[in-house]
């Protein structure tokens, strides 16, 4: 364990990077997110920063309109196998929906991967909430939001069964709502028992399966203030669930555009922005929201009764982020344009700066109780990394709250707190 606490850091690869206009970048081809060997240099850029996991986000559906920009392609379990094999110490965080998959070969999969890479890997727990996806599975439409989280409760409660009968060789026995598994795992336990699970989604639900569940929590907090209250109630829920709320790593997305100073850091942002397709931010943007936004001036606040109105019964969309968006427009009445600067068109934070001011905002963030790492989003990739850990990575290690070198060898052990599985 570290002599103190430390900032966990991993780097969430969003195809080329988190603006929409990446893919324009010189310094990559436009195929790129389908090329292993790009995987491998932004994972050997991690590495060298010594950042704690490389994280993946998986779609099983096309949701951008390729003419645009890329999208995300490669299966993130695939990819991640190429990474582990390139690396030696990054973690490996990758995406799998609790609504299209099956618990056992999930469990299979992820276990494998872990078990191959020497400890390294966590599954993102989501339950997806893409129409598009649902058609390709044979669905007319998605489940509800209730349902999509009784099914995430009881998979994730058979993915750790069958994980701990790795170590147990005892078979389980489980019949309930949705699955009915009886047997074990022919894999071995990896080095650190077995994957660590992260959990993604706002709602109130997705809260109660982060506390009961998860040892980290993807969120989407935008303001201070609802970092440390999100913070707060999530370890409160862990407690609650009779877990010691420590072992619940917060890491909200972080969007980051690094510039020697600001005014570079503006300009490259603002060159991002002239590249992209027109409206596109602000489409994702009111899509977020479950709002048309087109029809409003860009530059006046965003009428309150279009936030304030209830959502549409079927408004399938993160209530998570949602809710911080809407927040942040109401406390600073917010136009389109100034949204867009600080939410992006994701939701997540956006912070245009320095390497001093973006390393700043990291640690008021992580000694202020909002946060215990990150999971950060480049705005391209690989410049955006490489800049990030030349130049930001340096002042964190100054500041005292991220590491010199990795000191452990599993990524359990890497996110401390994080206690070993019990095992029978």
């Amino acid at each position: 364990m570290p002599a103190q606490r430390e900032v966990i850091l991993n780097v969430n690869v969003l195809d080329v990077g988190f603006h929409p206009s990446a893919w324009r970048a010189p310094d990559l081809h436009p195929m790129s997110f389908i090329d292993p060997d790009y995987y491998t240099e932004v994972a050997t850029i991690a590495e060298r920063g010594t950042l704690d996991a490389l994280f993946l986000a998986d779609g099983p559906a096309l949701r951008e309109d390729p003419a645009v920009k890329p999208t995300r392609a490669l299966e993130p379990t695939t990819v991640l196998g190429v990474v582990a094999s390139a690396t030696e110490h990054l973690g490996l965080i990758g995406t799998a929906s609790t609504t299209f998959n099956d618990p056992f070969d999930l469990a299979d999969r992820f276990l494998s991967l872990d078990v191959v890479s020497g400890g390294r890997v966590a599954w993102n727990v989501v339950t997806t909430f893409h129409a598009g996806t649902a058609h390709n599975f044979g669905l007319s439409r998605i489940p509800d939001r209730e349902s999509r989280y009784r099914r995430a409760t009881e998979f994730v409660d058979v993915v750790t069964a069958l994980w701990e009968s790795a170590t147990t060789r005892v078979p389980v026995h489980h019949d309930g709502e949705y699955f009915h598994v009886h047997g074990a795992l022919p894999v071995p336990p990896s080095p650190q028992g077995h994957p660590l699970l992260v959990q993604a989604g706002g709602s109130p639900q997705g809260r109660a399966l982060a506390g009961r569940s998860a040892d980290a929590v993807f969120s989407a907090e935008l303001t201070l203030d609802a970092g440390r209250q999100h913070y707060r109630d999530v370890k409160d829920l862990a407690r609650a669930a009779g877990r010691d709320p420590q072992a619940v790593k917060i890491l909200p997305g972080l969007v980051t555009v690094v510039g020697s100073t600001e005014a570079e850091a503006i300009a490259r942002y603002e060159d991002w922005e002239s590249k992209a397709a027109d409206g596109l931010s602000a489409e994702r943007l009111g899509g977020m929201l479950g709002v048309d936004l087109s029809s409003l001036d860009p530059d006046r606040p965003i009428p309150e009764e279009l936030l304030l109105a209830p959502v549409d019964p079927s408004f399938s969309g993160s209530l998570g982020f949602r809710e911080a968006v809407v927040r942040l427009a109401l406390e600073s009445r917010y136009s389109v344009s100034e949204l867009l600067r600080k939410a992006g068109g994701f939701g997540h934070r956006l912070v245009v700066g320095s390497p001093e001011q973006i390393a700043d905002t990291i640690e008021e963030w992580f000694l202020a109780g909002a946060a215990d790492g990150f999971n950060l989003m480049p705005d391209g990739f690989p410049s955006g990394l490489t800049d990030f850990v030349d130049h930001v990575v340096p002042i964190l290690r100054a500041k005292g709250i991220f590491r010199y070198e990795y000191a452990e060898s599993t990524l359990r052990e890497r996110f401390e707190g994080a206690p070993l599985p019990v095992s029978g």
